[in-house]
Order: structure tokens, then sequence, then C-alpha cells
């Protein structure tokens, strides 16, 4: 008997001194590579240097797309030649952003200007479980507006698309730093 619970109490000595915690919930760490940048010049109204991990698909020369198909991603642009209405070109273009609110934590903006080259615009970020996580327009306040829009195919959650859109954020400030109109 005395053999039994010396063992016992070994056993349990031995089991309980370990400490036993339960994993945290965790993501996908995803990794891409280092952007290469190439200029894309075939659009009539405005040219952009890219990354050339990107595809880019023009059904019209208004409406360029920058697929990102690893990361099922698209970047959405939208030229409109500015013809007396850039009032209603910049009203619909802050307006767009915060169609998002309600599932937006916050919206911060980044107001971007170029002077030599005549580009000024702003960046909206949406922070949170939104369907667009970037979003900006682009003008030279005389002839020309262009709006970029950012989606994902996939659910919106913010943590695990992050790491994603912070990727192409540095794409979209690429585009919005390089752009020219013709």
């Amino acid at each position: 008997m005395r053999d039994f619970s010396v063992m016992f109490l070994l056993f349990f000595v031995i089991t309980c001194s370990s400490d036993s915690q339960p994993k945290p919930t965790g993501y996908l760490r995803l990794e891409f590579p280092k952007a290469q940048y190439s200029n894309f010049d075939e659009l009539s109204d405005f040219s952009f240097e890219y990354n050339t991990g990107a595809l880019i698909k023009v059904r019209s020369q208004i409406t360029p797309r920058v697929v990102y198909p690893d990361m099922k991603a698209t970047l959405y642009l939208n030229y409109v030649p500015v013809k007396n209405n850039l009032d209603s070109l910049l009203n619909d273009a802050y307006k767009l952003p915060y169609k998002h609110i309600s599932k937006a934590e916050s919206i911060p903006e980044k107001v971007f200007i170029n002077d030599k080259k005549r580009v000024y615009g702003t960046l909206f970020t949406v922070v949170g479980n939104a369907a667009s996580q970037y979003q900006f327009f682009l003008t030279d306040s005389v002839d020309h507006f262009l709006v970029g829009s950012l989606y994902f195919y996939a659910k919106p959650n913010f943590d695990s698309i992050y790491p994603a859109a912070v990727y192409v954020q540095e794409d979209i400030i690429r585009l919005m730093e390089t752009l020219k109109w013709k």
C-alpha cells in the first residue's frame, strides 16, 4: 500500500507541475514579395507607376483596374473629366468612404499635394470590417479627376485583410506620387 501511495504522490507531482495554457487564436502570416514598379502609359488621360506583381485590366480608358490575383483584391479606378463640376465630384469623392461608416472604426484622411505635377488629392483609410479599406481621389482642379477604391474578394475581417491592405497601400501611395496628367 505504501508503494502505491508513493507512486500516486509522485505521479500527482509530476503531472501537476507543468503549466498548460490554451493557445490564442492565430492568423496566417502572409509575406509578400518586394514590390517592383513599372510605368503604365496606355491610357489617354493619365499615366502612373504600378506594382508589376499586379495586373492591369483596361476595359475602357476611364475605368482601368489594378488586379492582385494572389491577394484576391482589385483597385478600381474611375476617371472623370472636369467640366464645371469639380464641386460635385469632390462632394461625391468625400461621401464615398463615409458610406462604410457603419462598419468603420475610423476613417483617417491623408492629404496629397504635388504642385509641380498639378496633382492634388486625399487618401482615405477605412479602419474596421468595411468592404473597402482604401479610397482616394486625385485631381488637377481644372481638367482631370480620378477616383480609386480597393476591394478584397473576402469577408471583410480587418485583422485578416490587414497585412495585404498595408502592402497594397504602398502601391496606392506610389500611384498617387507618380500620376501624370496628359
